[in-house]
């Protein structure tokens, strides 16, 4: 595949920071979840998408209105090469790489006494090494082009605290916190990098975790929102941080929580 030398000046910028007409954007682990919402949300907001994943969706990730649809490469995001070639697809389809999400991620729950070495290298490899490639990857085009470029990795509050039954998952979106603060500071001020720390939301796997309606509920009840939070509201911040409105937010965490969960100890005291 060509590459393509990337654009020498930035998109033009409309009066409107949420337009994203004439950038670029990837987004991983976007053929369904969290990851999809994303997707179409950047759509919406005007952006040239590709995402990736390791299989194709079931149906094209379009916007709302069904006019614009995102671009779908293959690729399993463990694989360096397989992340080099999404990467030369969006230089090639539009001259440069503004934005990396990288959302693809995930771990079903596991006894930590009993757990492979095996299965726990793979949550690691998916959860943490996987986005350092893909940074290390769009680096060279985001670093040189003009207007730079803006990584947003997708963290959770399962590496702020304790996990039980995903030590794995824990330590690794932990690990993709810290790697966030060390990149900003290395390729700043070209490149922002942010996370955002997400609380727990409703997603196809929201029943493996939280339990049923009822499970659900009283997990909500816990959080000052009121409720378990829904892709739209992780997919807006990530719109908003990847604009000009967050020119000035690098090297931390953003978190998206609902307010996150009370003390445990006033629910035992009570009990």
């Amino acid at each position: 595949m060509r590459s393509v030398a990337p654009s020498p000046t930035p998109p033009t910028q409309s009066s409107d920071p949420l337009d994203f007409t004439g950038r670029s954007v990837v987004v991983t682990g976007g053929s369904r979840g969290l990851g999809r919402v994303i997707t179409a949300t950047f759509l919406d907001a005007g952006a040239d998408v590709v995402t990736c994943a390791r299989s194709a969706p079931d149906e094209p990730i379009t916007s709302t209105d069904g006019s614009r649809e995102a671009a779908f490469v293959v690729a399993d995001v463990r694989d360096p090469e397989q992340v080099a070639a999404v990467v030369a697809a969006t230089v090639e389809r539009s001259g440069r790489v503004d934005v990396l999400v990288n959302n693809a991620g995930g771990a079903p729950p596991a006894d930590s006494a009993t757990v492979s070495p095996r299965f726990n290298e793979k949550i690691i490899a998916l959860n943490l090494t996987a986005p350092m490639t893909f940074c290390q990857a769009v680096h060279p085009t985001m670093s040189t082009q003009d207007g730079g470029g803006v990584i947003i990795n997708i963290s959770s509050v399962s590496g702020t605290r304790p996990n039980p039954l995903g030590v794995a998952y824990g330590a690794a979106k932990a690990g993709l916190e810290n790697m966030t603060r060390t990149l900003a500071h290395e390729w700043g001020p070209a490149i922002r990098v942010v996370a955002i720390t997400v609380g727990m939301i409703v997603t196809d796997e929201a029943a493996a975790f939280y339990g049923d309606d009822e499970g659900q509920a009283a997990v909500a009840a816990n959080l000052p929102a009121g409720r378990l939070g829904e892709p739209a509201d992780v997919a807006d911040i990530c719109l908003a941080l990847a604009s000009p409105l967050a020119r000035w937010v690098t090297g931390t965490s953003v978190e998206v929580h609902g307010g996150g969960e009370g003390p445990a100890y006033l629910g035992a005291a009570r009990a």
